[in-house]
């Protein structure tokens, strides 16, 4: 994809999360391993370097840390690189506006938020399912929750900039762009296309910026 400028400062904020996004990505294949699944019962059998992903709570691998450890954490390197690109072409012009301190705080509240309805949904799901949430093992883990707020951010601040996609081929101004985003991650949420994308944790960092947003803003819209 590309957006509005083929060049964005890599420096601040910005900078370190994608080198920590980096770091953790490579460093826990070394220091914890492949994560391990029994096929004929469809569980994990080692967690591996999923112990740092985020699980349901009750579950017997679920630890607090995780509800912070599991935006830094990506299941392969398209994951990882896609997730990063869009930190790298949306984050330096947001934290440029609110500066550093406000804009790690922004981004981990969003990633929280995320895990919070990701969280919720699914155990509302489970339970409607007749299915014990707290039995349920499949963990949740990326940073993309954080990045659908930073697209929240982007589009409240810059509402006119015109982003631009490759694939497919159209350009819409960011106030435009981020609404149907978010109105198709719903619609793919509900009709429970795309299984294997937490298309509620994206909602859940759109919804939990916004939130935040209109709180810092009293409730302006630009």
């Amino acid at each position: 994809m590309s957006y509005f400028q083929t060049y964005q400062p890599f420096s601040g904020v910005v900078r370190h999360l994608t080198i920590i996004n980096v770091l953790m990505f490579i460093g826990t294949y070394i220091i914890l391993g492949q994560e391990h699944w029994d096929r004929s019962l469809g569980e994990l059998d080692d967690l591996g370097r999923l112990r740092l992903a985020a699980f349901m709570p009750g579950s017997e691998h679920f630890q607090p840390f995780q509800i912070a450890t599991h935006m830094f954490m990506h299941g392969d390197i398209m994951h990882l690189a896609f997730n990063m690109l869009s930190l790298y072409i949306f984050g330096p012009m947001v934290e440029m506006a609110w500066g550093h301190k406000r804009f790690l705080f922004y981004y981990l509240f969003c990633g929280v938020g995320a895990y919070a309805l990701h969280i919720g949904v699914q155990w509302w799901e489970l339970e409607q399912a007749g299915i014990d949430p707290t039995s349920w093992n499949i963990p949740m883990l990326g940073a993309s929750g954080a990045v659908f707020g930073l697209y929240v951010a982007f589009a409240y601040l810059f509402p006119n900039q015109v982003i631009s996609l490759l694939f497919p081929p159209i350009s819409l101004k960011a106030k435009y762009f981020v609404p149907i985003m978010a109105g198709l991650e719903l619609f793919y949420g509900v009709r429970g296309y795309s299984t294997g994308i937490a298309h509620f944790a994206h909602i859940g960092g759109a919804v939990f910026g916004f939130i935040l947003i209109m709180i810092w803003y009293k409730g302006r819209f630009r």
